[in-house]
């Protein structure tokens, strides 16, 4: 985000915590270029409250694009303080902005830049772009290297509030590059331009430098992410067939063993049913039961009763 400071003035050290060293190398006049590294959103704040002279920032030109009444409300915010849109994906587009930046060097002013890019993903600095030498040899002012101190710590990525703790600000004599001034167009003169800036950014900092773009870093660490979350989304899906598998084998089991369970319990029920039935067959009938024993009486022989001979009778 672009902060201005206002015009010169004398800074209450009572209000705004000290320079950490190196104030005499901020210009009292004249324009000048403020090389700094990025760590944390509030070093475009805390920066301009430390220096006695009026700074202009760049601000991510999204800010200036957003849709929407709050977006266009934004937008009318950031122009109206003076603050000057950068294109982050290069080309001509961000050739408007520094033409931009030249304009305020050329007012005599000072112009803020962070030649990485983008903030600092793992608090390292990275590899500088070029355009910050091609906006020194074309407005032909010194390079002035700020260091920001512990401003990641105090406001991670992410945090909207700082926490409050001492950070810092340290500032290194300026860079003159007044010797290629010709050479403007020279792609290793550029190079080797930022290389020395970067390299008095490191000394000042004490940071672990990388020969890379920060951009490209976290365009790699997002890349890693969506393939993290990707591979998350994946495991979560195979998690979910297999408990779904589980959970149908389990009530294709409970089937069988309910269908199971109920042709043993018809099975049992049919040979209960059985086995009274036999167990009736075999039982006599009640008037059976109460009916006297066979004994052959002479009724049963052609029916007719038989009479056996006779005793003699005396005369």
């Amino acid at each position: 985000m672009v902060l201005q400071t206002g015009p010169h003035r004398a800074r209450d050290p009572r209000a705004v915590p000290p320079l950490d060293g190196g104030e005499e190398h901020i210009p009292t006049h004249g324009p000048a270029i403020l090389a700094s590294n990025h760590l944390s959103f509030s070093d475009s704040i805390l920066l301009p409250l430390m220096c006695p002279r009026r700074i202009t920032f760049p601000a991510k030109s999204d800010y200036f694009t957003q849709p929407g009444l709050v977006g266009r409300l934004k937008a009318a915010f950031f122009r109206g303080t003076g603050q000057i849109p950068i294109d982050r994906s290069g080309g001509a587009a961000s050739q408007v902005a520094m033409d931009a930046g030249l304009a305020v060097l050329q007012r005599g002013e000072l112009f803020g830049i962070y030649p990485e890019g983008t903030r600092s993903p793992d608090g390292r600095l990275y590899k500088g772009k070029t355009g910050i030498a091609r906006l020194a040899l074309k407005a032909g002012v010194p390079v002035v290297p700020v260091a920001m101190i512990d401003t990641d710590k105090a406001q991670p990525t992410g945090q909207k509030i700082p926490t409050i703790m001492r950070v810092g600000v340290r500032v290194g004599p300026a860079l003159d590059f007044s010797r290629y001034a010709d050479r403007a167009d020279d792609r290793e003169v550029l190079r080797d331009i930022t290389d020395q800036i970067m390299a008095a950014l490191a000394e000042l900092s004490g940071q672990e430098y990388v020969d890379e773009y920060a951009a490209t870093i976290k365009q790699q660490l997002a890349a890693k992410a969506e393939t993290f979350v990707a591979a998350a989304k994946a495991e979560g899906a195979a998690a979910q067939a297999r408990a779904e598998r589980v959970v149908a084998t389990a009530r294709a089991e409970g089937a069988a063993a309910q269908a199971k369970a109920q042709a043993r319990a018809e099975e049992l029920m049919s040979a209960a049913r059985t086995e009274v039935e036999h167990r009736r067959r075999r039982r006599p009938d009640a008037g059976d039961a109460a009916a006297p024993p066979d004994t052959g009486s002479p009724a049963d022989a052609g029916g007719e009763d038989v009479e056996g001979p006779r005793p003699e009778q005396s005369s």
